[in-house]
């Protein structure tokens, strides 16, 4: 930090002062020994007494040590005037030395400068570059010099590593003695990877670059690849890992990338007979039966983003041998190598045959009870709710009071959810029979969701944003879908939080074969391991307090997911919790033939 000085008119820093005092000293000293030796005749010494002066003036100050150059000239002609007139010769030499004063003062003014600049730009790229450099002797491996960045890199600070030698820069002697040899070889590689030791003792990846030596003095650069080489062995672990699992694996395991297998392993070799060279490059939808391929390439193409495909779908597989087997299957995203990959694990079903149809038998005997209970309490209740519509409507004619009518719609309330409880309860039956006749037609979408929303208030209770073209129609069982976006909207709401918004949006594109109406609210959203169990019966997303919060018992979305399957499409669900849900019904553009009527399809058309 300098010091400064202050004088009447000016400020100047104590160096600056101190070298105009040394300037001054010179200049008055070498006009005095000068004046001394004209005056005894001596001429030999006295011009060059006037270069002390001169070229410190300009070495620091450059441009002003012309203008000292040029008083010294003065100076010493003036005086040599004084003493050497009327000799012409001397006179014309004196006036030669003086002009000699400002040239040497310019020469030194003009390289100083240029030594100057070099040396602040090799210092800046010292000081600032986003490499270490080091200098050391090359005898004793002393370090010389290092800059602020490898002291940073290794959490030492500069007067650390000038206190150190090279060989406490490395983390094992094998990569000392490698070093070594890298700079002892003039011929060989001037690039070496190897391991610095940090302050506290841990070791840290770098690139050596090797600089030409200069006598003893050898400089290197230093690369930080650390994180690059950790990250690397990271990979290279959970690499390893991933592959172990692979192969010990009991279940079957694909990895698909751009529609092709790149690795599989002896499990699911097994299960459908081909060998792995068989299977690597092989597209997976060629293994699947024909008729569920469209639906498995759907997933597949889904799964390699973000989009959580609900349940663990099943499909059949066509083995080597010309058989079919079937087998549950779980999609993961996942990054192989750096790239974006899909995860297929498969779970062989086959030997689940056989069980069928003792579960066909329960779910038939299940859905009798829950049909036969739920019309022997809907018949009971029917008139009940009658008769208590009636009071409530009339209670002057009954002589009922206010306090009484009050209590009696509070009544009617419980009576009515009860019923269409009883009624989900019948229409899950009924759905889970696989009895439900499908009554296709063409239908405009934009009618029936002004529909639905005018006749249940929606509008009242939240702003809802519609984001479809006019003219968009779909071509399937319109009251069927419209219980589905019935129960999804009814959700949205309910579970959005102030100010309530619900956004309906279509996605569309010409190569897309589905349909696909997403609806966003913002609502308290859904946790991860909750995401599955939302569509099955009787569940909520938090059941202990959102069935008597919302008054629900987890059946609509059960009857929804029904209802779209039966279409031949399926509900995808993105969600994030405090923020809100996208629920994304999917519905095929053509359904498949023997979901409709002749007459059906020619309307469509």
């Amino acid at each position: 930090m300098h010091r400064y000085i202050a004088l009447p008119r000016y400020t100047i820093s104590q160096t600056d002062f101190v070298r105009f005092c040394v300037i001054a000293s010179l200049s008055l000293s070498s006009i005095f020994i000068s004046s001394l030796a004209l005056a005894k005749d001596i001429h030999t010494i006295t011009p060059q007494l006037f270069y002390f002066p001169i070229i410190y003036a300009a070495y620091f100050y450059r441009s002003r040590g012309i203008y000292v150059a040029g008083a010294c000239a003065i100076a010493y002609q003036s005086v040599a005037y004084y003493y050497i007139f009327p000799d012409m010769f001397s006179m014309g030499y004196a006036t030669a030395q003086s002009v000699l004063f400002i040239c040497v003062a310019a020469v030194v003014s003009y390289f100083t400068e240029r030594l100057t600049t070099s040396e602040g730009r090799y210092r800046s790229i010292f000081e600032n570059s986003n490499i270490g450099i080091v200098f050391f002797n090359h005898d004793t491996l002393s370090i010389i010099l290092a800059n602020g960045h490898l002291a940073k890199k290794l959490g030492y600070s500069r007067n650390d590593l000038g206190k150190m030698t090279v060989s406490e820069l490395f983390f094992s002697r094998d990569d000392l003695r490698r070093f070594l040899k890298l700079i002892g070889s003039p011929n060989g590689s001037t690039v070496m990877e190897t391991r610095f030791v940090t302050k506290a003792g841990d070791p840290f990846w770098v690139s050596l670059s090797r600089g030409d030596p200069s006598g003893n003095l050898v400089s290197f650069s230093v690369i930080d690849i650390n994180q690059q080489k950790l990250t690397l062995q990271t990979a290279t672990t959970h690499s390893t890992q991933n592959r172990l699992l692979m192969e010990t694996a009991p279940t079957g395991m694909v990895i698909i990338r751009n529609s092709r297998i790149i690795r599989t392993n002896p499990s699911f070799t097994a299960f459908s007979g081909y060998r792995i060279d068989e299977l690597v490059g092989k597209d997976p939808v060629t293994l699947v039966h024909p008729d569920d391929r469209k639906v498995f390439g759907d997933i597949i193409s889904r799964s390699a983003g973000k989009t959580q495909v609900l349940g663990n779908p099943e499909f059949r597989f066509i083995t080597k041998s010309g058989g079919t087997k079937p087998a549950t299957l779980f999609f993961t995203p996942i990054m192989e190598t750096g790239t974006s990959s899909v995860l297929i694990t498969l779970v062989d079903i086959s030997e689940r045959e056989s069980l069928k149809e003792q579960i066909r038998q329960d779910n038939e005997r299940r859905r009798g009870v829950i049909a036969n209970v739920a019309h022997e309490l809907r018949t009971p209740l029917q008139p009940i709710i009658g008769y208590l519509d009636m009071l409530t409507q009339a209670p002057e004619e009954f002589g009922i009071s206010k306090e009484t009518q009050k209590i009696l719609g509070r009544c009617l309330q419980s009576a009515d959810r009860e019923r269409r409880i009883i009624n989900q309860m019948i229409d899950f039956s009924v759905i889970d029979s696989g009895k439900l006749p499908m009554d296709y037609s063409v239908f405009s979408v934009t009618d029936l969701l002004k529909n639905i929303i005018n006749a249940s208030g929606y509008s009242m209770k939240a702003y809802i944003d519609c984001e479809l073209p006019s003219d968009l129609t779909f071509m399937g069982d319109a009251h069927k879908i419209s219980i589905v976006v019935d129960s999804i909207l009814s959700n949205a709401i309910n579970y959005s939080t102030p100010p309530r918004k619900v956004s309906i949006i279509y996605h569309h594109s010409s190569d897309d074969t589905y349909h696909r109406l997403a609806i966003r609210d913002n609502g308290i959203g859904i946790t991860e391991a909750q995401l599955d169990e939302i569509f099955e019966p009787f569940q909520l997303a938090d059941s202990d307090q959102l069935s008597r919060k919302y008054e629900r018992i987890g059946l609509s979305l059960s009857i929804a997911k029904k209802y779209i399957q039966m279409h031949g499409g399926y509900i995808s669900v993105d969600s994030v919790v405090n923020q809100g849900s996208t629920f994304t019904i999917h519905i095929p553009k053509i359904p498949h033939e023997e979901m409709i009527t002749p007459e059906s399809f020619e309307l469509w058309l």
